[in-house]
């Protein structure tokens, strides 16, 4: 059995990029995103990436591998979006990997391990209903199945929790563990209660170890733009977003501008009672990455220190450091296309652990089972 991988819902090829760190080799890959193919096919070539709607494509040209993933639409399951779940115009894309899934079992080569990615309101969506359903249907199909919740500020300074699913064919674990966990950094009580309170899962826990701790602050993943650069904003505009934030955070900021030392800070605009306010993040850790639909949607970077106030929007690159991208990941595109692309991607030594810690030693057991 060899460490392959069919990649649904695939993206840029963040997925990609880690699980091939840890030695899995991808044999096919499906988006329907024009502007995400671009980013794909520019870093990892067209061999194996097929443009589509995944309830379209044909299951028999779709090759056998060991493990496929899925990190589906979030918009319908996310506490931002309506919360429409997985009968929403885009989380029901799910269903279409159930669908090829479905059919591998029929062609008798359904994939022995299965893993899935999405927001953690997918936990809560419909009360549970969504993760329950999603859940029961890998289990009609022979997976037995066990979740964490990982964030990438334990490996990059950005806040990004990201629940992931991982199934496993029954008849490979037989003997596996399913005795419930308590709770833990990866298993959060909120997961640990929804696990108790269905027991009609069929459940395949797997221990973990703790989470590693982060070593790299914001500031290390900047880039250096000179103070002429037409990426920084002019005092007016700058101005007006310091005037939209709160009292606090206002202080909070005229204090960092006063230091002798150069300090950095990120900024979303939210509504809070029908009011545009501008939160301010000074710990060192960006705030998650998100698609820019709307310009509250895109990050900003405020820079302090020396009497100075600067502001700038984070670039592409930055916020392919903030996933845990190489340098050397091509982002030869527009800078909006590269913000929905990152954010909408998972972010890479997430996956890398996940595949060294869970993957790879599962991989092994039923390789010799």
């Amino acid at each position: 059995m060899e460490k392959t991988v069919v990649e649904f819902f695939a993206g840029i090829g963040l997925m990609r990029l880690g699980l091939e760190q840890t030695g899995w080799q991808v044999k096919y890959a499906n988006d329907i995103s024009s502007d995400k193919e671009t980013l794909y096919t520019s870093n990892f070539g067209r061999d194996h990436f097929v443009r589509g709607d995944i309830h379209e494509l044909a299951t028999a040209r779709i090759p056998t591998a060991t493990l496929a993933t899925a990190s589906f639409p979030c918009t319908d399951l996310s506490l931002a979006g309506g919360r429409a779940g997985l009968q929403g115009k885009e989380s029901s894309a799910f269903w279409g990997f159930i669908r090829i899934l479905s059919e591998f079992k029929e062609q008798d080569r359904i994939p022995p391990l299965v893993l899935l990615e999405n927001v953690v309101g997918f936990l809560t969506s419909h009360q549970g209903a969504d993760l329950h359903l999603a859940l029961q249907a890998l289990n009609r199909l022979g997976y037995a199945v066990d979740a964490i919740i990982l964030d990438a500020a334990w490996f990059v300074p950005q806040s990004r929790q990201r629940l992931f699913i991982i199934g496993v064919q029954r008849e490979y674990r037989e003997k596996a563990p399913s005795s419930l966990p308590l709770a833990s950094p990866v298993r959060p009580k909120a997961l640990v209660d929804f696990m108790l309170h269905h027991p009609d899962i069929s459940w395949c826990i797997t221990p973990l170890p703790s989470p590693p701790s982060r070593t790299i602050s914001l500031a290390e993943v900047l880039e250096e733009l000179p103070d002429e650069h037409s990426d920084w904003w002019s005092k007016e505009r700058a101005d007006y977003l310091l005037n939209q934030m709160s009292d606090r955070h206002r202080s909070q900021a005229e204090e960092m501008r006063q230091a002798q030392s150069w300090s950095y800070g990120t900024v979303f605009r939210r509504m809070r009672q029908g009011k545009s306010m501008a939160e301010l993040r000074t710990d060192g850790i960006a705030g998650c990455l998100r698609t820019p639909k709307g310009g509250s949607a895109r990050q900003i970077l405020v820079r302090l220190g020396y009497g100075r106030y600067d502001v700038r929007l984070l670039t592409g690159r930055e916020c392919a450091r903030l996933m845990g991208t190489p340098d050397s990941f091509l982002l030869e595109v527009p800078l909006n296309q590269a913000l929905f692309a990152f954010g909408d991607a998972v972010c890479v030594p997430v996956v890398t652990w996940l595949s060294e810690n869970y993957l790879i030693p599962l991989y092994r057991e039923i390789s010799v089972g």
